[in-house]
């Protein structure tokens, strides 16, 4: 039985996803990324390798993505994280066609064919307004943790508007509206309706088309996913607890699993002449 690891370094927390045949989950982990990638690359492969049952060595090929992919040093290929969101949403949701993937530090938006080939996408890490860290830095503001984001939406009677199209701008409104007595709750909702309007745009942009899945961290709260379904007015695919946040770690220990077979067939070298192939090949 094959094995194949895939490690999303993120910004703020690194995932490995530990498959076994047909792209079969057989273990999870998630890690703070901190100031040293590669630590938190190696913490959290032991992790998951436990949770899996195996030891390091089983892994047959791992694959890195994530901004920090880079620091992998123990990885055959390396891989966009575009390119990785699309493999593992084609894995979990096969009729994907637009992806929006929003983290912590950016929001993306793709658009894939049949094959989970990007075609098209629309990235925004520019703008802090238009990202989690928004979010984060709005409910730090009033005095919550960022765990607490979901559950204080979730109790919001209104939402109020946050209109700020800059994270300056926008966070002048929150104090605005704290100053006027509104309650937290409401402005949060709020804080969620500006950016999913935001990456509402960027799905536009790349011509979206159904199925729709939705992806991220930030995609754990309920109050986001039913943001986008309303600006929407269509259903849209979300993975279950926690793995919307491992869809790209996943993505990359399926693609892990594709070039283990083509070194099989003799398409390429195990060790990995691919790798900067497909680092390359898609955005």
């Amino acid at each position: 039985m094959s094995i194949t690891a895939g490690i999303d370094v993120g910004s703020t927390y690194t995932k490995v996803v530990v498959a076994g045949p047909e792209g079969t989950l057989l273990g999870r982990s998630l890690v703070r990324t901190g100031y040293k990638p590669t630590d938190a690359a190696e913490s959290a492969l032991d992790l998951a390798c436990a949770d899996a049952g195996v030891s390091r060595s089983a892994i047959d090929y791992t694959v890195a993505t994530g901004y920090g992919r880079f620091q992998v040093p123990f990885s055959q290929v390396m891989a966009t994280e575009l390119t990785a969101a699309a493999w593992g949403c084609h894995a979990l949701f096969p009729g994907t066609r637009t992806i929006l993937d929003v983290g912590g530090q950016s929001v993306k938006a793709s658009k894939i064919d049949d094959g989970a080939k990007v075609k098209s996408f629309r990235l925004n890490e520019k703008c802090a307004a238009g990202t989690g860290a928004f979010l984060e830095k709005t409910a730090r503001y009033m005095g919550f943790e960022t765990e607490e984001i979901g559950p204080l939406a979730a109790t919001s009677n209104e939402a109020v508007a946050i209109s700020g199209v800059c994270t300056v701008f926008a966070e002048a409104e929150v104090i605005n509206h704290l100053s006027q007595g509104i309650p937290p709750a409401d402005i949060m909702h709020g804080a969620i309706i500006s950016l999913v309007s935001k990456s509402v745009q960027l799905m536009k942009r790349v011509k979206m088309e159904p199925e729709y899945t939705l992806i991220g961290g930030i995609m754990r709260y309920p109050t986001m996913v039913s943001a986008v379904r309303e600006q929407l007015k269509v259903d849209v695919n979300v993975p279950d607890g926690e793995t919307v946040q491992l869809v790209a770690a996943l993505g990359a220990a399926t693609l892990a699993a594709h070039q283990l077979a083509k070194a099989a067939r003799g398409q390429v070298a195990a060790g990995g002449p691919s790798a900067g192939a497909l680092a390359t090949s898609a955005p």
